[in-house]
């Protein structure tokens, strides 16, 4: 049964991916989907590769061993602020700005709106060295997980990610990531709801009323505002996790790709929506794994074990099938998004500076020959021995760190100057991977503080640096910084 489902998944993945690269031609094509992305595709996409199997391993297990239920503390903020906050602030204008100043990337936003090839650059290679180690975590969740319920060897089970990885994506490209994320979005939902409710009354749990009196008699700490680790840990996961899509270019890229303004709308609330059933179903089911363990001896000392742990002893084998497709499914659209991006920023951003009359054929086939390197390196880093949470969030911190003030300052600041983007994405990449470094007990404070000292950077910098060229800004800020859509063709226009 659990064979058969995962090769029917499989199988339907492989369809799509034949079926989107007969429409796969152009370096568009390839990477943004030809901008012609619907609302209920966008809001799929952009929540499944938002949660990934590092969520429904890593993060469900230790978190929820360590804050009890104070951890939907951070169910609220990936709800409110990483989708709902995000879509509402950040995707209108940046569709409409990229759309405007003709990008695809990150780096290549960066560039047009600072006027600064360089930045374009070194934004480039911080993507592709410092998403390794996410992606990293991602295939080590899906592993540990293949490895509980399939009795699967870790190392087989990685190859296996990897391989399914490349053949979709290379294949598709980000229209087969879309598609496959719309059927894989589906497949999470009902895998949340069940996992949630076979976890809530299982005997060792009895029920939701049992939860509180039973976590409490462990400790009253577990059932607290803020669980045992602190209020500052908690709030540093809430900010890393809720605030870091805000500047995580595989995140941004779903911006570039919408339709139109009436998607924008409707995807908001559908991404809303999404976020808070998957993150409820992934850190309330982790705050109970204290109800099934009496100490983590019990799973060999290693938190990322607990989840895969309690899931494969609490469901039965068909539910527990359906639960397996709901975290690969997450993990696939995680894992297409981030080698995609990834691969871009070198063939795109890097490439296509040194080259720029390259035919873009052979943009797309290097990029899909990078998306193979990209892999390759994230399987390697997988097999070494590392926690999930700890890879995750200093990717995270580094990246997002990096982005987050020039990206939303470029949006929405008319005075963020090119010495601004410039502080602030060496003080957030530099501060994540020195103190990461220094305290690798604490980099998910170190990740979150990244992202603040980068947006605090921005602002103080550009206030003391030269100003950006007037002409400059008002073809950027203009009448286009509240544009509208043109339905018909997909353009903004100025009025």
């Amino acid at each position: 049964m659990k064979f058969f489902a995962v090769g029917l998944y499989v199988a339907i993945l492989i369809a799509i991916a034949f079926f989107s690269m007969k429409k796969t031609k152009t370096l568009n094509d390839f990477f943004l989907g030809n901008r012609s992305i619907g609302p209920w595709v966008s809001a799929f996409t952009y929540g499944t590769t938002y949660f990934s199997a590092v969520m429904f391993i890593g993060y469900a297990g230790k978190i929820g061993w360590g804050f009890g239920l104070s951890a939907l503390w951070i169910v609220a903020g990936n709800a409110l602020i990483g989708s709902l906050l995000a879509w509402k602030l950040l995707a209108r204008r940046t569709r409409a700005m990229t759309s405007r100043l003709n990008t695809m990337t990150m780096p290549g936003f960066l560039e047009k709106r600072y006027q600064s090839k360089a930045l374009k650059i070194v934004s480039a290679l911080i993507i592709f060295i410092f998403l390794v180690p996410y992606s990293a975590s991602v295939y080590m969740g899906l592993s540990y997980f293949f490895e509980s319920v399939f009795g699967i060897p870790y190392n087989y089970a990685l190859g296996f990610m990897a391989i399914m990885t490349a053949i979709y994506l290379t294949m598709g490209g980000y229209f087969a990531m879309t598609l496959a994320d719309f059927f894989q979005g589906i497949i999470m939902i009902f895998g949340v709801v069940a996992m949630i409710l076979f976890v809530v009354y299982s005997p060792k749990v009895g029920g939701f009323s049992n939860i509180v009196p039973s976590l409490a008699a462990i400790d009253p700490k577990l059932t607290s505002p803020v669980g045992p680790p602190g209020a500052l840990n908690l709030f540093s996961l809430v900010i890393l996790t809720s605030l870091g899509p805000w500047g995580l270019p595989q995140m941004v890229q779903k911006f570039y790709s919408i339709k139109n303004e009436k998607v924008i709308k409707t995807a908001t609330w559908a991404t809303t929506g999404f976020a808070l059933l998957m993150a409820t179903g992934a850190y309330f089911t982790g705050s109970l794994s204290r109800l099934f363990f009496g100490s983590l001896q019990e799973v060999g000392n290693n938190v990322d074990k607990i989840m895969p742990t309690i899931i494969s002893s609490t469901v039965p084998s068909a539910i527990a099938v359906l639960i397996l497709l709901l975290i690969l499914a997450a993990s696939m659209s995680t894992l297409a998004s981030l080698v995609l991006v990834s691969s871009s920023a070198i063939a795109v951003d890097l490439f296509q500076s040194l080259k720029p009359k390259t035919d873009q054929k052979k943009v797309v086939l290097l990029m899909r020959a990078l998306c193979l390197v990209f892999i390759g390196l994230s399987l390697y880093l997988a097999i070494k021995p590392n926690i999930i949470l700890n890879l995750m969030a200093f990717s995270w911190g580094a990246v997002a760190g990096a982005f987050i003030g020039p990206y939303v300052f470029g949006l929405y600041y008319k005075k963020a100057t090119k010495a601004g983007a410039w502080a602030g994405m060496l003080t957030g990449t530099l501060f994540c991977s020195i103190f990461s470094y220094l305290y690798p007990a604490n980099i998910p404070l170190v990740g979150s503080l990244a992202m603040i000292l980068s947006i605090l950077v921005v602002p103080v910098v550009s206030a003391f640096t030269q100003k950006m060229p007037e002409e400059h800004l008002d073809f950027i800020f203009g009448e286009s910084a509240a544009p509208q859509i043109n339905t018909r063709n997909q353009v903004y226009s100025s009025k």
